[in-house]
């Protein structure tokens, strides 16, 4: 690959891993006190750590020598750097600050800076392959002093490629396998390790402790570790270690894998924490929690006083007219749950967003049982919803499932008085009751016929014979015939009345629903569907984070 190309492929790969450590930062953001505290604490760091290291320009690579007291790590320093710089010791640690070795001319004050890495040495002349190297001699990580390996583990979170130097009596230590090699893993194409003092044992027994230490590699989970052979008393093994540092050197690629897998392992520690939720609110549930919400707000009681005062106001229109008077004794249903909004004026619904106040109405609470079956359906609602998610985001789904009661019941009341509404008058009220004065002024023509028949006879009037109809007297006939047809027509209207009562509630019922809905939608569902959403984006980045979208 030409020099412009891999340069165009470097920049590619650094926005590409740009664009993941950004959405693993979103994530962190957007899942804030719902994810595991201390994973986005690193991820953060992380994200944090990607901007820093690929804002510095030079195109080093940071190589970290890593062991134990006495592998020889600071020997292999000085062998590889071609002089005495780092102070060598065998029973006791000696390295307790960090020193720094660099190859070539470029400036790498900036990145040592970022390093922390203060004591420097530069390389003059040396393998013109190792250009751009810079190694660093890490405190004993099995030091005594705990700052000396806090300050080997900081620098482990930073460097592009491990060299774990170790030797053949302390290669099976479970300090090294256990709490560095292990939970570096995923980092095996930027690992080497290096069996050092190679020269103390036969050679058959070093092709011996070389197969057994690959074999404790592979089960700390390293695919394919290299390990190399080396004595930095005799020089055994060292121009190999210096052609693998050479050709990760030439790859130029080491820090952006460093990066990209600390990114991916970053967020993938977070999705651990996250679930499997299919985001989604079922409509079952939904219908339920409706059902129920209708219910608590007193729509059954809302419902009934419809139906009511449909069937008292149709018979007091199309009733005997001599009977109506009944009515006045007996209060409007609607009225008396101030239900008796006209017809026209606007709804909860319709005056969404605008300052007109809808009534309290006078509904009667809402019985233990009802309450009781509202709360059951919203925890329903929020556990159907909540399938799948860790504790922090079913805990949070369930918050919002639950707004605070006096404002659930307050808002169930104004939609449920905006969605009832007085009945208006039909036309067969007015039909019917111009008919049923017909038949009252049939009756009161009668009777005052037969008034008028006895004021004159008592009078000793002459008075001509009284029309008849065969033998039944017209007076009569007007007084049966005006009850008789009242009395049907009210039958008729009575039955009518029935079944546009309940029509009429079936109406009203769908009002209210729908009303009741937009409550639960807007109270309860949409700040679910709030953290379900924030669910899925904060999954959606880390997926993007990790490389998997």
């Amino acid at each position: 690959m030409t020099p412009i190309r891999r340069q165009g492929a470097a920049t590619d790969a650094v926005a590409a891993l740009a664009g993941r450590a950004e959405a693993l930062a979103r994530a962190v953001e957007a899942g804030g006190d719902l994810l595991d505290a201390a994973a986005a604490r690193h991820a953060a760091d992380v994200a944090r750590r990607v901007g820093e290291r690929t804002a510095l320009v030079g195109g080093h690579v940071v190589v970290a020598l890593a062991g134990s007291t006495g592998a020889g790590k600071s020997s292999i320093f000085n062998a590889l750097v071609g002089e005495d710089v780092a102070e060598v010791g065998v029973r006791r640690p000696m390295t307790s600050v960090p020193r720094a070795a660099v190859w070539g001319d470029d400036g790498a004050g900036p990145l040592l800076d970022w390093l922390g890495v203060a004591r420097r040495h530069r390389v003059a002349g040396g393998d013109p392959g190792l250009a751009g190297l810079v190694l660093v001699d890490l405190p004993d990580f099995d030091s005594r002093e705990a700052a000396n390996r806090a300050e080997a583990e900081r620098l482990l979170e930073l460097v592009d490629l491990f060299v774990w130097v170790t030797d053949h009596q302390k290669y099976a230590d479970a300090v090294i396998h256990d709490q560095f090699v292990a939970t570096h893993k995923a980092y095996g194409r930027n690992t080497l390790v290096v069996l050092n003092h190679a020269d103390e044992l036969p050679d058959a027994q070093v092709a011996t402790v070389v197969a057994d230490l690959t074999r404790l590699l592979e089960a700390d989970g390293l695919a394919d570790p290299r390990v190399i052979a080396t004595s930095a008393r005799t020089g055994r093994g060292l121009d190999e270690l210096r052609g693998a540092v050479r050709d990760v050197i030439a790859d130029h690629q080491a820090s952006l894998r460093r990066l990209q897998v600390d990114v991916a392992e970053a967020a993938r520690a977070l999705r651990d924490g996250l679930g499997t939720a299919q985001g989604t609110v079922s409509r079952e549930a939904r219908d339920a929690l409706v059902t129920a919400l209708s219910r608590a707000a007193g729509a059954p009681a809302a419902l009934d006083a419809v139906e009511r005062s449909y069937r008292r106001d149709a018979l007091g229109r199309t009733g005997v007219v001599f009977t109506r008077w009944r009515r006045s004794l007996t209060a409007d249903p609607l009225s008396r749950l101030r239900l008796d909004r006209l017809p026209g004026a606007r709804s909860a619904a319709d005056t969404a967003g605008a300052h007109v106040a809808v009534e309290r109405t006078s509904l009667p609470a809402a019985s233990p049982a009802a309450r009781a079956e509202a709360q059951m359906a919203t925890s329903r609602l929020a556990q159907s919803a909540s399938a799948g998610l860790p504790p922090r985001w079913t805990d949070a789904v369930d918050a919002a499932a639950h707004p605070p009661d006096a404002d659930l019941r307050d808002a169930l009341d104004r939609a449920l008085g905006g969605a009832v509404e007085r009945h208006r008058s039909p036309a067969w009220w007015h039909l019917a009751g111009a008919l049923q004065w017909v038949f009252a002024a049939m009756v009161v023509v009668g009777v005052l016929w037969y008034l008028a028949l006895g004021l004159a006879g008592w009078l000793q009037f002459a008075l001509p014979d009284v029309p008849r109809y065969g033998p039944v007297p017209y007076p009569f006939i007007l007084i049966v015939a005006g009850i008789v047809f009242a009395l049907v027509v009210s039958f008729a209207c009575r039955v009518v009345a029935g079944a546009a009562a309940r029509r009429r509630r079936a109406a009203v019922s769908r009002r209210v629903r729908d009303a009741v809905g937009q409550v639960a939608d807007r109270d309860v569902i949409a700040p679910v569907e709030a953290v379900l959403a924030r669910h899925r984006a904060v999954a959606g980045d880390l997926a993007r984070a990790a490389g998997d979208a």
